[in-house]
């Protein structure tokens, strides 16, 4: 007869140290694997032949060390692999037993030099016995009160010939302790082996049996219950039959599906879930969950509306009231209200529009939106989207989830008991994408006229018609808005104000306001002109208004306090520049241009940058016995740094032009810095300033204190457009400067800058870099 020889195997295999788990030979055994060293293992078992050693580990140790693992195991082949969550789950059956002689640890996995320690096939009386005696125990156990163990156990123990494959099958199977496991796993006696299966066995019988004696007097005490319960019911129905009896909920909820006057298919969905919960128990947690869900149903504002204001004269009054200037967003306000006023003398529905506020912080853009409200007499909701990073957020939960609720666009409807609030999506840029998903993606449908008629809430799953709510989202910068997104809205410009502006502002709107917040009234504090001005050139710098308000709520403050603490009434005070000092200390901020510009190779720049514009100083400077580079800091992005470049090689080619030697780097490095060095930097819109600063330092000459530029650079010298012209002229004007070098393609932007920074300020337009030369350098000596 020819017999199959042994098989044989690597010596060394990787290794997957197991916690509470002892898998056994001639055995098929799931696992779950998420250590970084186990799944390195499972990864190069899976590219190599697909065997893996796996033994306990003793202790918890999320780290083990070759000490720390047990020295016989299992050779095991890895049948099927599924990632999960953070790791992989495998299905692996065992081969043979394994000695593990060398275990060594490698920076990304563990790996076992193994023996096999194969187990000869043993039959004798004493073996048959055991294995008699165990049928039997299992025929006890499945047939016990309790009835634990699975039916299908019994087909599976008399279908397995071999006493040792049948004593690790139930090993496998049986609750036994991991270190009972590894006990049986590393006696080399089958009969030892089988006994303990016996005791193990015999366990399981006296639990079930016990298991059983507990159940029967369980139910014993349920009966019970169920009789009383049942008595109830017949009292409550004879009680009803008399009339004394409590009204049924599911009557008192089909009234309110009929005075809620739902629409038609939101009203059969209520119904059908009333007749659902009336064959419930109260006890039953769906039940609950059913009646949660109705109260949503009777909370939304299926077809409440507010009756619009359809003038828009008056609604531009009332625009003007709450806010000075920001002429476009009212314009679009009023075309709005009027087009609807025209379509509602013909029976026409106007779909509401949605648009997107972007502009610096504290230009208005939140309060434009109440006072927005106000104007066409509909309600308000406020949404924050700032690190929103959960779908689930935006479409609410559903309802299969414990706890679920409707999303934020459902809760605000509910908030506003309207179905045409004006809904307003605060900082819409801050969104996140999380392992959520992604909110942005869930906010395409709710801003797109053409499908938000039928926004469908995962909790609520019905159809909710959006289409008449004027939707108004803020942002202080576009670029980081999904482009679909952006795609959907409308875009409204909101830049930051002039020194008048801010002086109306406060005159009109924060100082009453910081008034009458302070206890005090008009007759008792004011503050001049001229104070106001002081406030916001050396107090403040900002493109919007929050932070003069601050500064306005200070005096108010301490004025407060001195009537509060005075023994006698006070005259009335108006506050002047000269008192500034005594509420609010020295100034914050000076006017530092003169001083930063008073050396060769420093220019005056304007940036753009989310909280408004704002002048920075770029500086160049040769240095002698260089290596002939150029050496830029100061934190500059990419663009910012080919910027420069162009530059360079343009004065190079230019040199004569210029009034330069074309040789500077020839013996000297460039290094051009741009304050301050913790902000990065990036854009092409300082070109011409770099150019400048290096030509002005070549030329050993000061740059003009009073200019400020903009503008990208090409290597022909032309000077191209760039954005954010009114936000950079602002800033510069808050410096100081007098003349103002922009981009010839740009001159149209100045057509939105107010009527008193044109009459304060020059504008030149230039082409070439020789036009920006001519302002900023005037004369040049030529040599």
């Amino acid at each position: 007869m020819v017999t199959d020889a042994p098989r044989t195997y690597p010596t060394e295999l990787p290794l997957v140290a197991l916690r509470d788990t002892v898998v056994f030979p001639l055995t098929l055994q799931p696992l779950a694997i998420s250590r970084p060293l186990s799944v390195e293992a499972v990864n190069r078992a899976l590219a190599r032949d697909r065997l893996l050693f796996v033994a306990r580990q003793a202790g918890e140790n999320e780290e083990p060390q070759p000490d720390d693992i047990k020295r016989i195991g299992v050779i095991v082949a890895i049948r099927q692999m599924a990632k999960a969550g953070q790791g992989i789950h495998v299905i692996v059956e065992g081969l043979t037993r394994a000695r593990a002689d060398v275990i060594s640890r490698g920076e990304q996995t563990l790996m076992a030099t193994v023996t096999p320690l194969p187990e000869p096939a043993e039959k004798n009386i004493e073996i048959d016995a055991y294995v008699s005696r165990i049928q039997d125990l299992i025929d006890k156990a499945l047939s016990a009160t309790g009835g634990g163990m699975a039916q299908e156990l019994r087909t599976l123990v008399t279908g397995i010939d071999d006493p040792l494959r049948l004593t690790y099958v139930l090993a496998s199977l049986l609750d036994i302790k991991a270190i009972e496991k590894q006990h049986l796993l590393e006696n080399d006696s089958l009969l030892e082996k089988l006994k303990a299966i016996a005791a193990a066995l015999n366990r399981e019988v006296a639990l079930q049996e016990l298991k059983g004696k507990i159940e029967t007097a369980a139910q014993q005490d349920m009966s019970e219950a169920q009789r009383q319960y049942f008595l109830r019911q017949q009292l409550k129905a004879i009680q009803n039959e008399l009339g004394e009896g409590e009204k049924p909920e599911a009557e008192d909820l089909r009234a309110r599906v009929t005075a809620a006057a739902l629409p038609d298919t939101v009203s059969a969905i209520a119904m059908r879930e009333i007749e659902r919960l009336e064959r419930m128990t109260p006890a039953s947690p769906e039940y609950q969950m059913i009646r949660t869900y109705l109260d949503w149903i009777f909370d939304i504002p299926w077809s409440t509306r507010t009756d619009d204001r359809l003038d828009p004269l008056e609604a531009r009054k009332v625009l003007d009231e709450d806010h000075y200037d920001l002429d476009k967003i009212k314009e679009r306000i009023v075309e709005h209200l009027a087009v609807q006023k025209l379509k509602a003398a013909r029976s026409g529905v106007i779909r509401g529009p949605i648009l997107c506020f972007v502009g610096p912080p504290g230009v208005g853009k939140t309060s434009l939106g109440q006072s927005i409200a106000r104007a066409m007499n509909r309600k308000f909701v406020r949404i924050s989207l700032g690190g929103v990073r959960d779908e689930a957020e935006i479409r609410g939960h559903r309802r299969t989830y414990i706890g679920a609720m409707p999303g934020r666009i459902v809760q605000a409807l509910k908030q506003a008991g309207a179905i045409n609030p004006v809904f307003m999506l605060d900082e819409i840029d801050k969104i996140n994408t999380g392992f959520q998903g992604d909110p942005a993606a869930a906010l395409l449908e709710v801003l797109d006229p053409a499908q938000n008629h039928s926004f469908r809430d995962h909790y609520l799953e019905i159809n909710l018609d959006l289409s008449s709510v004027l939707f108004i989202a803020t942002s202080n910068q576009l670029g980081t808005i999904h482009p679909a997104l952006l795609d959907r809205m409308e875009i409204i410009q909101l830049s930051g104000y002039s020194e008048e502006d801010k002086l109306h502002i406060a005159k009109q709107y924060l100082v009453p306001r910081q008034l009458e917040e302070h206890g005090l009234t008009p007759d008792q504090m004011s503050f001049s002109d001229e104070a106001i001005r002081l406030i916001v050139g050396e107090y403040t710098r900002e493109a919007g208004v929050r932070n003069l308000e601050r500064q306005l709520g200070a005096v108010a403050r301490k004025v407060a306090a001195r009537v509060a603490t005075s023994a006698t009434p006070l005259p009335a005070m108006i506050v002047t520049p000269d008192e500034i000092d005594d509420f609010l200390g020295a100034p914050h901020f000076h006017r530092e241009v003169s001083f930063r510009v008073s050396r060769p190779g420093v220019a005056t720049g304007v940036a753009w940058t989310e909280a408004g514009g704002d002048v920075l100083f770029i500086e160049a400077s040769l240095l002698p016995s260089g290596h002939h580079n150029l050496i830029l800091t100061g934190q500059l992005g990419n663009v910012m740094q080919e910027s420069a470049r162009a530059a360079v090689s343009h004065i190079r080619a230019s040199a004569k032009t210029l009034g330069v030697t074309a040789e500077f780097l020839d013996k000297n490095d460039l290094h051009v810095h741009i304050p301050a060095g913790a902000i990065p930097k990036d854009g092409p819109s300082a070109g011409v300033t770099m150019a400048t600063a290096i030509v002005s330092a070549l030329r050993n000459q000061n740059v003009r204190e009073d200019v400020a530029m903009t503008g990208e650079i090409t290597l022909s010298g032309l000077v191209l457009p760039v954005g954010g012209i009114r936000e950079k002229v602002l800033a510069a004007r808050r410096h100081g400067i007098k003349t103002f070098v922009l981009p010839a393609l740009n001159e149209a932007d100045l057509a939105e800058l107010p009527a008193e920074v044109k009459a304060d300020m020059t504008f030149v337009p230039a082409r070439t870099l020789e036009d920006v030369l001519n302002t900023a350098l005037p004369a040049p000596a030529l040599t």
